[in-house]
């Protein structure tokens, strides 16, 4: 893959279960995992390009029911 970032995602009370569940299914994500602390779950994605890492996050993992915010952090190669 070309690139690739981690999620971090807050989510409503009590979604943070059935939301990693969710985003684990989206082609793109590699893994989903809840965690604790400000953000509920941590999701890494992968695409060709920066341009469709933005579709990815913005079209499919933020549209998940239960997510109330998301942060992108891309993966830098030095």
């Amino acid at each position: 893959m070309g690139v690739s970032s981690y999620v971090l995602i807050q989510t409503e009370m009590d979604k943070a279960r059935q939301v990693a569940e969710s985003i684990r299914e989206i082609d793109g994500v590699v893994i989903s995992e809840i965690m604790t602390g400000p953000y509920d779950v941590i999701a890494k994605a992968e695409a060709e390009s920066m341009d469709q890492l933005g579709r990815l996050v913005v079209s499919q993992i933020q549209m998940v029911d239960g997510i109330t915010r998301t942060l992108t952090c891309p993966v830098v190669n030095l």
